[in-house]
């Protein structure tokens, strides 16, 4: 199955949350993303860490092709050109920046592939849609002015798309709080996949913690 910008974006729209993860194994790996997936959370980002993670990726990716075709699978930390060249060639169906590169922005154009970057200002989110953006990770989340930022920028930016990382909690008050701010999806990491659930490999308790917030993202959008 071939996931193209548009199915990529939707699908992220759909279920809300982006589990966010990282780790050397790749057996943890796979059953941490299936997991993700069984829980309604197809689109997931993998972290770009440290040495050989490309080439993690890249089984990953491929092996995945072959048993989980509607698992989309996306690189996150990716904060050059070359890189993120490196990972769409092996199979990286999106790419999230903490940062704002025009260059990474180009290279993905040019693939017809969706790219997330990083924005912390009004000025960085115009210019990553100058560059063809349709979703702006805000980051860190919490830090740049948290849901009240979003609120403001909806204003006299109504059509922007943001997807927070960094102090969204997989909780109701905090999925209300932010996404009753205006958000499109949410990045979430160690609060979704916790440690001790990776460590102990309860894929079943990560598949149960995907499902409850992408159930309860549903619910307070229908709510809205």
């Amino acid at each position: 199955m071939r996931h193209d910008r548009l199915s990529v974006l939707t699908a992220l729209e759909t279920q809300g949350v982006a589990p966010v993860f990282y780790h050397p194994d790749p057996e943890v790996c796979l059953n941490v993303i299936r997991a993700c997936a069984r829980g309604g959370a197809k689109a997931i980002e993998f972290t770009n860490r440290g040495d050989f993670a490309i080439d993690l990726f890249g089984d990953l990716a491929r092996e995945l092709q072959t048993t989980d075709p509607d698992v989309i699978l996306g690189i996150g930390s990716v904060v050059d050109a070359g890189t993120a060249a490196m990972f769409l060639n092996r199979g990286a169906r999106f790419i999230v920046s903490p940062c704002l590169v025009p260059d990474v922005a180009k290279v993905c154009n040019r693939r017809m592939t969706a790219y997330f970057p990083g924005c912390g200002s009004v000025t960085e989110i115009g210019q990553a849609h100058e560059l063809g953006c349709e979703i702006v990770k805000l980051f860190p989340g919490a830090s740049v002015g948290g849901a009240d930022f979003v609120k403001a920028v909806m204003g006299p930016m109504p059509w922007t798309k943001i997807m927070p990382t960094g102090g969204v909690d997989p909780d109701e008050a905090s999925i209300a709080k932010w996404f009753g701010s205006g958000i499109v999806a949410a990045g979430m990491g160690s609060k979704l996949i916790t440690d001790a659930a990776v460590k102990s490999g309860d894929w079943a308790g990560i598949e149960a913690q995907v499902k409850q917030t992408v159930a309860a993202i549903a619910a307070f959008r229908a709510k809205a």
